[in-house]
């Protein structure tokens, strides 16, 4: 099997023709994640599966990061395949969907019992399926107004913390992001004192980056839209939900505020003993 991975812009979005040009006679899938979990950016989902269509390929996308954040409609988006997972939506983890459209063969990885029409044997999650449909549920009567709600409180956070720190800039900003993540680099900051100064404020937020072998490396998401390891290393992933308010995020402002000065003020002594 060959496999073929075309690059994202400087915003972390897909150019359709990079995906176009990339087609082969042989290729037979086209996958592209709705969303990004790092960044927010949304991918243009509808014209990618067209590309995927003339050329007589599936079309499958990511939905994990999207559903419940932004507008999912199957149909519009026009993918033969979507996948999402209840834990992102606030149902119980282990509970899963795809969205087969009619007409796609798939075949089983697994094989034993012939649940799922034979597709996944093994006894299926009842409990957790009611829960992602009550979920699925709730979405359709709030999802709308909850996305707008946690864009005012992720358009507030990211202008105050722009307006108040020196040196912090949205990565991919300028394109069309879920309305919950906001990736901000801060200059001369690494990430992981950052997430433990924070933490230690009563903030939970991320780096981004894995710890493989005792060396932390950058965010691949970040490297691959063109910033340097040292502010790949810089960036916090802030992530908003259901239960956060107006005064959680002016809280955290001004603890980021806080944090940051504290570990610019010190940058130069662990310089000078590196």
């Amino acid at each position: 099997m060959e496999v073929t991975r075309v690059p994202v812009g400087p915003e972390g979005i897909v150019d359709p023709g990079d995906i176009r040009r990339a087609l082969r006679p042989s290729t037979v899938l086209i996958s592209v994640m709705h969303a990004n979990n790092e960044l927010g950016t949304v991918q243009p989902i509808a014209e990618i599966a067209g590309i995927a269509h003339e050329a007589g390929a599936v079309s499958h996308s990511d939905g994990v990061q999207a559903l419940g954040k932004i507008p999912v409609d199957v149909e519009a988006l026009g993918v033969d395949l979507y996948s999402i997972t209840g834990h992102k939506v606030y149902a119980p983890k282990g509970e899963g969907a795809l969205f087969v459209r009619k007409g796609t063969a798939i075949g089983s990885i697994q094989f034993g019992g012939h649940h799922e029409r034979d597709r996944r044997p093994g006894t299926e999650n009842v409990p957790g399926a009611v829960a992602f449909g009550a979920a699925a549920a709730w979405l359709i009567e709030n999802g709308q107004a909850e996305a707008a709600r946690l864009q005012g409180l992720r358009d507030r956070m990211e202008a105050a913390i722009l307006g108040r720190v020196p040196g912090a800039s949205v990565n991919g900003g300028g394109a069309p992001r879920t309305p919950n993540t906001s990736s901000i680099c801060f200059d001369g900051i690494r990430g992981e004192a950052l997430v433990i100064a924070l933490d230690l404020r009563g903030f939970a937020v991320s780096s981004g980056a894995a710890c493989s072998s005792g060396a932390v490396e950058p965010s691949h998401v970040l490297t691959a839209i063109g910033l340097s390891a040292d502010r790949a290393r810089g960036t916090i992933r802030f992530s908003l939900g259901r239960l956060n308010t107006a005064e959680q995020v002016d809280a955290l402002v001004e603890a980021l505020v806080e944090a940051v000065g504290q570990l610019r003020r010190i940058a130069p002594a662990e310089r000078a003993h590196a």
